[in-house]
């Protein structure tokens, strides 16, 4: 077990937690990281674990978001917002 396992399995096991697919948000949060915007991959795993707490099944709300990943085009700059302007 290496680091990032026993911190996940602390975490679950303080939030009294099912076991989950470390491997399957850690992919996740990648290719959001690599195909949207690196901001938006922490913001986008707790998205998908609403869901999920919810009662959406972990590999299909990842699917769904995965699709969304394959055909994002982003409106806005490439950039997160940095809040509000005083122009």
């Amino acid at each position: 077990m290496n680091a990032l396992d026993e911190w996940t399995e602390a975490v679950r096991v303080a939030l009294r937690l099912d076991p989950i697919d470390s491997k399957l948000v850690l992919d996740l949060a990648r290719d959001v990281a690599h195909g949207v915007l690196r901001p938006a991959a922490p913001l986008t795993a707790y998205l998908v674990g609403v869901a999920v707490g919810r009662g959406a099944e972990p590999r299909k709300a990842v699917a769904v978001t995965q699709e969304l990943i394959a055909t994002w085009t982003p409106t806005a700059s490439g950039e997160p917002d940095s809040g509000p302007r005083n122009d």
